[in-house]
């Protein structure tokens, strides 16, 4: 009776989040919309302008390491206090700024407080959910996304149509309506006694991930030094601290560090669905932002109508079988993207659809994955280091799409593709299938579930 409780709490509690998630995900998303706007506003150059954007996504990555660590060490009820209610001071900040560093300083402290969101959206489920339910409780994080994505774009230009840009910053205050309701459902847990925090080990992971992130998207080498020394001094920092930010056993988890490092791989192939389509809109079908945004809204909205799916799917065939669609169903988008583009948008805004609900089952089924791999004490600091990857590794290809796109090379790779103007994207799109597959081959190898012998094979071995 008390564990039925405590999964309708869950469930509760995860309904609050998905809509959580999809108020974090549209204000991640709607600045992109109005840079321009700014940028004249303030009399500043675009890449001034862009740190309302970088400030954020580099505050976010490390953030949810940081609230994944402490909450093995403080109460999920603090936390989501402590974050969303950051997350709405950043917000009213923003609403009523006047000069653009005040206006900066509103989105800094936003991005403080939303990093709590996604560590928040992975310890739930693992704490109130059996492994057997967790995949649908996952799944609900990935709706959440979905929807924000759709949902961005409409409202920010809704929003800027009848009012300043300021107002962007809004829909983020409607948070502060779920924090009673939070602390009502998260219930006390008792916390490890220990006092001391690795500020040292933490400052040293946040220089490097953010010098490495901005030298890799700037192609600024003293960066990359620095990101790499700080990177260095780390590591040195973990093995030699008491109570290290991240215990160096972690990293001794074979299976987890493998999966660490295809959730790398599948986030840089994933960002290409919503970093490099918007530029073959622009570039090959030469539509303007309005049209882009229409494009890109069907694969939203099917991600978030089927993404509740994918988690009833992990829960009931497992998480492999579910790695599986969502891998195929990717490579099918690619393939298809790869023979195709040239041809009318429509055709292509339909093929995001295999993808958008790919990546959607593909982040539920490693999610659900990587939190069977680590023991009690280490979920925190592993689940906010699997977001903090994820972060990461979009940063990595973006900036790598970006220097693939600038070379305009012109050979086809793809003799079933025939759209001269589209050589470029067809080749990105067909290395990017072949990697899938080579990701699907290697999961299901080296994670493969072994049956149980059959009585009759029993019987036959020891006989």
């Amino acid at each position: 009776m008390k564990f039925d409780s405590r999964q309708q709490k869950g469930s509760i509690l995860m309904r609050l989040l998905m809509f959580t998630v999809m108020i974090s995900s549209m204000s991640a998303i709607m600045f992109n919309v109005v840079l321009p706007q700014i940028s004249q506003e303030f009399s500043l150059s675009i890449a001034e302008v862009s740190w309302l954007t970088t400030a954020y996504t580099l505050i976010y990555a490390f953030g949810t390491v940081t609230y994944g660590k402490l909450s093995d060490r403080f109460q999920l009820k603090t936390l989501m206090t402590f974050g969303l209610t950051l997350f709405a001071i950043g917000s009213l900040i923003g609403l009523v700024s006047q000069a653009f560093w005040v206006a900066l300083l509103g989105r800094c402290l936003q991005s403080a407080g939303a990093a709590a969101i996604p560590a928040m959206a992975l310890m739930i489920p693992i704490r109130y959910f059996a492994p057997e339910k967790r995949g649908s409780a996952i799944a609900m994080t990935a709706v959440g996304i979905a929807l924000g994505g759709a949902l961005a774009p409409v409202i920010a230009a809704v929003l800027v149509s009848v009012a300043n840009w300021r107002w962007l910053f809004l829909p983020s205050l409607l948070i502060l309506v779920l924090l009673p309701i939070y602390r009502e459902h998260l219930e006390f847990e008792p916390k490890s006694k220990s006092t001391t925090f690795d500020w040292p080990g933490g400052v040293l992971l946040a220089v490097s991930v953010s010098t490495l992130l901005l030298g890799i998207t700037n192609k600024t080498f003293w960066l990359l030094m620095i990101g790499a020394v700080a990177l260095i001094l780390f590591v040195l920092r973990i093995r030699t601290a008491h109570e290290a930010f991240i215990q160096p056993q972690l990293f001794r988890n074979t299976k987890y560090t493998t999966a660490l490092v295809l959730v790398f791989l599948i986030h840089c192939i994933g960002i290409s669905l919503y970093f490099l389509t918007p530029i073959l809109f622009a570039n090959v079908y030469h539509l303007d932002s309005a049209w882009i945004g229409f494009a890109m809204v069907p694969a939203a909205i099917a991600s978030s109508i089927l993404g509740r799916q994918g988690g009833k799917l992990a829960d009931k065939k497992g998480n492999t079988h579910l790695f599986s669609i969502a891998s195929s169903s990717l490579i099918l988008c690619f393939i298809f993207m790869s023979i195709f583009v040239g041809i009318s948008p429509l055709w292509i805004s339909l093929f995001l659809i295999f993808g958008n609900v790919g990546q959607s089952f593909m982040q539920v089924a490693m999610s659900n994955f990587i939190s069977t791999t680590l023991p009690k004490d280490q979920v925190g600091v592993g689940m906010g280091l699997f977001s903090m990857i994820g972060f990461i590794a979009q940063g990595v290809a973006a900036s790598l799409y970006s220097m693939v796109l600038a070379t305009g090379y012109t050979l086809n790779w793809n003799p079933l593709h025939l759209d001269r103007n589209s050589h470029l994207y067809s080749n990105v799109f067909l290395v990017l299938a072949a990697l899938h597959v080579g990701i699907l081959l290697f999961f299901r190898i080296r994670f493969r579930v072994k049956q149980p012998r059959t009585a009759l094979e029993r019987t036959v071995k020891h006989s």
